[in-house]
């Protein structure tokens, strides 16, 4: 099942995302699938002009990152693999849906794209299992975790960097029955492939992460997990275009803008 949420110029809305030939409808929900079961209304609008697919979740708490997660990326970084998830937040109001603008602030000249895959938290989670871990997952989503690298060392923790407004493209949809084992994670500028790894290369799985930050803190229905970026991350600038694409989940594309 893929929830979609959208708007045709009104209040916002939930649908399931039905794929027919080239054609793709929206099966409009009565209600947030987070906090009632998804009951199609009956009416379904094609997806396309008139349709605008916003961020498939605002998470109302939070949004845990996870630094380092891929050896390679953590090695074109300049460092080492951490001995334990490297975690920090990016706010709700860094989230943003596809096609949206990722407006570059003023503060920082060297701005990277980095391509993840993001969980997204059902119910209430505290001190799970990874075992138990899945019971908690509503899906996964693409995310693109935005960085300004300049200010990303400068500052020496990363809550400017990372956490900037519209640093959080996320989309285009909730997927509830991807398996994250083993999936392609990409990005492209411009076109060009920049990035292309997979999941099984991920240091820690998704239900450990799911399980270690629980234990730290407790996940809320609706908050995010990003799970890490793979190498070959790289600098964007004004008038670039990123897509970032989960394997057998979708792509999230953004124009990059500079004020």
């Amino acid at each position: 099942m893929r929830i979609a949420r959208f708007t045709t110029g009104n209040d916002p809305r939930f649908a399931l995302v039905q794929q027919e030939g080239n054609k793709t409808f929206l099966a409009v929900l009565g209600g947030d699938p987070l906090y009632m079961p998804a009951m199609p209304t009956g009416e379904r609008i094609e997806l396309g002009d008139g349709v605008r697919l916003l961020a498939p979740v605002i998470p109302r708490s939070k949004v845990v990152a996870v630094g380092k997660n891929y050896v390679d990326h953590a090695k074109e970084m300049g460092g080492e693999v951490p001995a334990s998830p490297l975690l920090f937040f990016k706010p709700n109001t860094s989230v943003v849906g596809p096609d949206d603008p990722v407006v570059l602030p003023d503060f920082t000249q060297e701005v990277s794209y980095e391509a993840e895959l993001a969980v997204v938290i059902s119910k209430v989670c505290k001190d799970v299992t990874p075992q138990n871990a899945s019971s908690y997952i509503l899906g996964y989503t693409v995310a693109n975790d935005v960085t300004a690298r300049d200010a990303q060392r400068t500052d020496g923790q990363w809550a400017r960097a990372k956490g900037f407004d519209t640093s959080c493209p996320l989309g285009p949809w909730i997927d509830t029955d991807l398996n994250p084992e083993d999936v392609g994670v990409r990005s492209r500028v411009n076109g060009e492939l920049r990035q292309d790894g997979r999941t099984r290369d991920m240091v820690f799985d998704v239900p450990f992460l799911v399980s270690y930050i629980s234990e730290a803190m407790t996940l809320l229905p609706g908050d995010v997990i990003l799970t890490g970026t793979p190498a070959g991350v790289g600098r964007i600038d004004h008038g670039d275009r990123v897509e970032c694409e989960v394997e057998g989940l979708g792509v999230l594309a953004n124009p990059i803008v500079r004020r």
